[in-house]
């Protein structure tokens, strides 16, 4: 007698696969990186720059720190997350991240260029993806969350 095999409810690894990549969550890291790529070159390219003019590393990240703010809430409220909630809310909360954004940064800088002697473009470059991940849970989840502001 053949044994009838019964129709299993597993996923296959494809399925998983294509369920991750068509994910809300996946296409938003997608346009996050690509609003971040084009952002931090320009930005990147302008800190060398100004780091060749004469600029001490620490003071010419902040400068372009700055002018990625106001770029990036821009970009990542419209493009990345399609955030139409509270305006105030959410600025006030990307500042706050950023804070935490740019601790992250000058922290690297401080002790991988001026207490390990590392190349300051090398370290700037590490930098730009390790505060980018941190910032794109943090936008994520909390700056442009799917959510009411007003009963926050």
């Amino acid at each position: 007698m053949k044994s009838v095999q019964e129709p299993t409810s597993e996923k296959s690894i494809f399925q998983h696969l294509y369920g991750i990549l068509s994910s809300k969550g996946f296409r938003q890291l997608v346009r996050y990186g690509l609003v971040g790529l084009g952002i931090n070159a320009a930005l990147y390219a302008f800190y060398l720059l100004l780091v060749f003019w004469g600029t001490e590393p620490k003071t010419s990240m902040s400068v372009v720190y700055v002018i990625g703010l106001g770029i990036g809430f821009y970009g990542h409220r419209k493009l990345t997350f399609f955030h139409t909630e509270n305006f105030k809310h959410a600025i006030a909360r990307y500042l706050i991240s950023h804070l935490g954004g740019y601790g992250i940064n000058f922290f690297l800088l401080l002790v991988l260029v001026d207490f390990m002697g590392l190349s300051h473009a090398l370290v700037q470059a590490v930098s730009v993806f390790i505060v980018a991940a941190y910032l794109f849970i943090i936008f994520k989840y909390w700056v442009f969350a799917e959510k009411n502001y007003a009963a926050s």
